[in-house]
Order: structure tokens, then C-alpha cells, then sequence
């Protein structure tokens, strides 16, 4: 379902392009024979329609739907949309600055003006058209792989004994897929590994469309090692995928139980938490029906949902913790008069971290992998160690 920042933005990206051909057009006129015009004219055309063919490919959900090769759709779709962002930005940026130039410095742009501030000029606009090219390049090869450790203390009122300091790990939005390799993964779990967590937990998005290793996947996540073992839900790109029932036999079969409108209860000394998932929960519907049978009284209760949005109604439900993931923690967020801002705060209030809801709280991962664009500035992927404490 698209939101009204996503139409904005399709909007301002295919205004910008039309406003780029047809500046690039007006040279080729004042260039080219006619002949040489229409193909060049031809060329343009030809080049949109690939655009348009490769920004659609990035659609997962339309990648598994007519089954299409994951691996060549998602680097499709990703050269696309760099292509298509980047580009826009890089325009809309340089038109800007002509545009504040021109103003506070007269004829700064006539043939006559004094050559030290046309090198200045120039060399301004050149940076501000490799800029976003150059924050792709970094996001993709360096922030994009440099995954985190996070620790989190999250005070329960009225936590038992035996769940003082209970260390739990959430991996989520994995996305093994063309952007992210089993090589990297393994790293992942290796280093989740290194905490000695109580119990490890999967919130979802596992893999990014049908086509995509999710048995490499799986067989990795197996490898968790944990006291209580690993427990897990479906994020909205299994239900893409149409993987739901592939990935609940399978994770069982590798010790591995996806919690699918279910729960587990686990003993540690005298306490008792009771771990409760849900697939993914779609907006269009009523969130959580019938969750509260899932609630165990007496214990912790701590629930599994990819979707954050779900928080408010799990806390009405009789639920102590929940975690989530789903947003990326925006993927790519800027600081604003010391105000994140990403796309996902168009989407959700639960962006990324710790939230609370009166007693509840609940904890939004930026997870593992990426959609879209491959690339993350701002929120770089993360391994989450939440400790539970006594309030």
C-alpha cells in the first residue's frame, strides 16, 4: 500500500526526469542534425522505459508474485532507483544553488564574470552532483556491512525473579538475498553468538522474495546458540514470498519454531516468560485478533510481531515486552535540528529503538539487511542484546 510520501516522491522523481530530458533535448537541438535529433529523442525514450521496467523489478512483492529471477530483479531494481534518486537529487541540488547564486551574486553565471568564482562555481556544482552518488557509494560498501552490536536495558514492572537480567538477542529483516551474502550472515550470527544470550529471537523478513536462499538462511540462523534455543515470526516478505508454511517446517525441522498465532512458554528459575508471534500484520485489517488467549497470566509476556504498529494494541492485550522490526530504523536517516528523519517516520511512530506504551514497552530493530536501494546512512544494520530489568 503506498503512503502519501511515496506518491510525493514518484511524483517529484518523474517531474525532475521529464524536466532532465527535456533540458538534455534543448542541447541535443542545438547539436544534432534532425536525423541525429530523433535518435537521440528515440534513445531517451528507450532509456526511460528501462528505468520504469527495472524501478518496478525492485518491487519485491511483484518480483514474487510472477516469480521472477530474485538475484537479477533486485540488482535491477536497485541500479534503477540509484539512477532515478541520485540523479534527482543531484539536479534538484544544483538547481538550487544556481538559483541562490544567481540571486546573492548578480551575473555570476555571464560569460564576463571574474574566473576565480566560475572555478568556484563550477567546482560547487560538480560536488553537488557526485554528493548523493558519492553517499550511495558509502552507504552500499561501508555502512551498509557494518554491523553493530546494540545493548538495551528494558525495565518491566513487576518482572519475576528468575527474568532480572535475562539477556535476550534479536536478529530481524535479514534479507539474504542479492545484497546481502551467507558470508556476511555468518558473521552476524558468529558475532550474536559472542554475547552468551538466554534466548535468541527472529522477528521476521528473512529473505526478500521468492527466489532468494532461504534454506541458507534457516541453516544459519540454526547456528544461534542459545540457552533457551531460538523462537522466531514471519515478517511481509515470507507472506511475498509465499514461503509462510515453507519456512515454518522447515525452521522446525532445524530446531528453529516460528511462533505463527501461537506461543511458548519458558522457565528460568522460579519466572516464567511466555513468548507469543504472529505473522505479519497488515494495516488494512484489525491488528492482534484474538491475541489475548496467547497471554499467560502470572508470566512475562513478550510478543513477536514484524509490524511495530501492532505495539498499542499488544499492550492492551496484556503484553509486558514486544519486539519488532520492519522499518530498517528508516534505512537511510538524516539529522535535522537534532531530529532523525527517514522515510519511515511517514509510515509509523515506531521507527527505531525503545518505546513505551504505560507498563509495556517495546523494542524496534534496524535489523540486518536492506530493500530497495542497497545502502544505509544513518542507521546502520544492528544485533540487539535486550536485558530485561525489574522496574
Amino acid at each position: 500500500m503506498h503512503t502519501s510520501f511515496d506518491l510525493l516522491a514518484i511524483f517529484i522523481v518523474i517531474l525532475t526526469q521529464w524536466h532532465m530530458s527535456r533540458q538534455f533535448l534543448d542541447a541535443a537541438r542545438r547539436r544534432f542534425s534532425p536525423h541525429g535529433l530523433r535518435l537521440m529523442r528515440r534513445a531517451v525514450l528507450v532509456f526511460y522505459f528501462l528505468q520504469a521496467i527495472g524501478f518496478a523489478l525492485g518491487f519485491s512483492y511483484l518480483a514474487s508474485r510472477y516469480r521472477l529471477p530474485a538475484s537479477p530483479s533486485q540488482v535491477a531494481g536497485a541500479v534503477s532507483q540509484i539512477w532515478l534518486f541520485g540523479s534527482t537529487a543531484s539536479y534538484l541540488a544544483y538547481r538550487l544553488f544556481r538559483l541562490v547564486f544567481d540571486r546573492f551574486r548578480g551575473s555570476a553565471f555571464n560569460p564576463g564574470f571574474d574566473p576565480n568564482r566560475r572555478r568556484l562555481l563550477n567546482a560547487t556544482g560538480s560536488a553537488l552532483i557526485a554528493a548523493p552518488f558519492a553517499m550511495v557509494g558509502y552507504g552500499a560498501l561501508v555502512e551498509r556491512l557494518d554491523f553493530r552490536v546494540r545493548e538495551i536495558e528494558v525495565p518491566i514492572p513487576n518482572l519475576p525473579d528468575g527474568l532480572d537480567g535475562l539477556r535476550l538477542v534479536q536478529l530481524s529483516d535479514i534479507h539474504l538475498s542479492a545484497f546481502l551474502s551467507e558470508k556476511d550472515l555468518a558473521r552476524v550470527i558468529d558475532s550474536a553468538n559472542e554475547l552468551r544470550p538466554h534466548l535468541a529471537l527472529v522477528t521476521g523478513d528473512l529473505i526478500t522474495a521468492a527466489g532468494d536462499p532461504l534454506d541458507a538462511c534457516l541453516r544459519q540462523i540454526s547456528r544461534l546458540r542459545a540457552d533457551a534455543g531460538i523462537l522466531g515470526c514471519l515478517g511481509n516478505h515470507e507472506n511475498y514470498a509465499m514461503a509462510e508454511d515453507y519456512t515454518e517446517r522447515a525452521g522446525a525441522r532445524l530446531g528453529i519454531p516460528f511462533l505463527r498465532g501461537r506461543a511458548q512458554a519458558l522457565r528460568f528459575g522460579k519466572g516464567v516468560l511466555n513468548v507469543a508471534g504472529v505473522d505479519y500484520q497488515r494495516s488494512s485489517v484489525e491488528y492482534l485478533p484474538g491475541a489475548e488467549r496467547l497471554a499467560l497470566p502470572g508470566a512475562c509476556n513478550l510478543l513477536l510481531s514484524h509490524n511495530p504498529d501492532v505495539f498499542p494494541v499488544a499492550a492492551r492485550k496484556g503484553y509486558d515486552l514486544m519486539l519488532a522490526g520492519h522499518t530498517h530504523g528508516g534505512q537511510v536517516t538524516v539529522e535535522i535540528l537534532h531530529q532523525p528523519v527517514n522515510a519511515a517516520r511517514f509510515i509509523t511512530p515506531f521507527v527505531y529503538g525503545l518505546y513505551r506504551e504505560g507498563p509495556a514497552a517495546t523494542y524496534v530493530t534496524r535489523g540486518i539487511g536492506t530493500i530497495g536501494i542497497p545502502m544505509r546512512i544513518g542507521a546502520p544494520p544492528e544485533i540487539a542484546l535486550l536485558r530485561l530489568r525489574k522496574a
